[in-house]
């Protein structure tokens, strides 16, 4: 998985400029739920090499503790220990992380989990997010049902049954997101479904919305001793 093949779009187009202002949102949803304390551990999961977009590694852009941090991801992205001097950078697999259980104090992970492929490899995603926190996750993913699928750039044909979609994604030239490995995405029943089966309890889903319309999901689970 390259990191550069999941952006599409141009880094000063529309679609770009709205990621970034509701990535800010989901940045002091993340802030404001999880309550972080200076010393506090943060793991992020889905750091990327690339720099096409500004706002891409948006928790080591703009969290102020960065030495609290590890960044991980299954490419090499040890390129943000040098953007963002404190950070510490491992590669690794999420869906088998190698950390030992409640390693960190709080997790992250924005718009990774639909990238890890089947619904199975999700759930074992955050059923790994779950074992190495302590105190609490934080969860982004693309909404399913809104309007455009940000990815590809294409509105309401990812409302489609998937095996349609895939097929239509062939037929205009995206094969990279027809494959289910590269792009499954999730909708608020889905993800749900997707945290219960994983054993993470218990949680609740919020929205990032544009315009009154939810653009992401956010799973969110804080412990009560936090």
């Amino acid at each position: 998985m390259v990191n550069a093949q999941y952006n599409v779009a141009k880094p000063n187009s529309l679609p770009i400029k709205v990621a970034a202002y509701q990535r800010r949102k989901m940045f002091a949803a993340f802030l404001e739920a999880m309550r972080i304390g200076v010393n506090d551990t943060i793991l992020d999961i889905g750091a990327t090499s690339d720099q096409t977009y500004s706002h891409s590694n948006y928790l080591e852009a703009w969290y102020s503790h960065k030495s609290r941090v590890t960044a991980i991801d299954i490419d090499d992205a040890a390129i943000i220990e040098t953007l963002y001097p404190g950070i510490r950078f491992i590669q690794a697999d999420a869906l088998d992380l190698p950390f030992r259980s409640g390693c960190f104090d709080y997790v992250h992970s924005s718009a990774v989990l639909e990238h890890v492929g089947t619904c199975d490899k999700q759930i074992q995603f955050l059923r790994e997010i779950w074992r190495v926190a302590r105190e609490g996750i934080f969860v982004t993913t693309p909404n399913r049902w809104f309007l455009v699928e940000f990815h590809t750039v294409l509105p309401l044909l990812h409302w489609l049954p998937a095996p349609l979609y895939h097929k239509v994604l062939k037929a205009l030239g995206k094969e990279f997101f027809a494959s289910e490995e590269n792009l499954n995405l999730l909708s608020w029943r889905s993800l749900v479904h997707a945290a219960q089966e994983a054993g993470i309890k218990p949680f609740s889903v919020s929205v990032v919305s544009l315009l009154g319309l939810p653009t992401n999901l956010l799973l969110i689970l804080l412990c009560q001793s936090s």
